[in-house]
């Protein structure tokens, strides 16, 4: 089921975490109640709600926002956006050991808090694919843009994908279809192997949503997706039908 994506703040300037937790918002995103500190941040992560974690660095505790990062890299693997108002050599140095998803100044406006955002989303989805692409793991979910914010979409709710020119059409079992400006080859890698298989150069179906197969046709719920002779021995072998 999609969601829409909840963002978590830790940030122990009360009036930076309401200015971030109105901007967020007034982008279109659910906010989790800010942390003030490590040990809240940590509880927070703990909870599984946030998608995302906008953390200062600068956090008025022995553990800062530096050490919060390694574990949500080790533990939670989420995307994350380092904040704060030192821009410095060594800060700067330090941050990058934790590989953050983007980086945000003090103070900052609305535009560049999307921004960092939209920077964070696209890093992240590359990372992910480079270690997908090293294991045989995946994640039950993909983030797409749904107008002017992210969302998350489970495998599980795709049927299957259509290419068309510039973009792709997402159809889901919630009955509702997702365009997103995307190259066909490029939104696929995306998706899980194990999972979706390609049935035409502009089809690709989800394997648990096929109920029955014909020499041309594929039926996945009530939809009828072309298959291609370049596709059809690999499915059938996926599915171990004999032609």
């Amino acid at each position: 089921m999609k969601d829409i994506i909840r963002i978590g703040i830790v940030e122990d300037e009360l009036l930076i975490a309401e200015k971030l937790k109105y901007l967020l918002s007034e982008i279109g995103y659910l906010v989790c109640e800010p942390a003030i500190n490590y040990n809240e941040a940590l509880e927070l992560l703990k909870s599984g709600m946030p998608d995302l974690m906008v953390v200062d660095i600068n956090l008025r505790e022995k553990n800062d926002g530096i050490d919060l990062a390694k574990v949500i890299n080790d533990k939670y693997q989420i995307p994350f956006i380092f904040l704060t108002a030192n821009g410095d050599r060594l800060t700067v140095e330090r941050a990058k050991k934790v590989y953050p998803h983007a980086f945000l100044l003090k103070p900052f406006t609305k535009e560049e808090l999307y921004a960092a955002i939209e920077i964070a989303f696209s890093n992240y989805k590359v990372s992910s694919e480079s270690i997908e692409s090293k294991t045989d793991s995946f994640k039950e979910y993909i983030f797409i843009r749904e107008n002017h914010r992210f969302i998350k979409l489970n495998f599980a709710e795709i049927i299957y994908v259509e290419s068309q020119e510039n973009y792709v059409i997402i159809h889901t079992s919630g009955k509702k279809n997702f365009i997103i400006r995307s190259t066909f080859s490029d939104f696929i890698k995306q998706l899980p192997e194990q999972l979706f298989l390609q049935t035409h150069r502009s089809f690709v179906v989800h394997l648990n949503h096929i109920s029955k197969l014909e020499p041309t046709e594929i039926f996945a719920d009530e939809y009828v997706i072309p298959l291609s002779n370049t596709f059809r021995a690999k499915l059938y072998k996926v599915l171990g039908i004999k032609d």
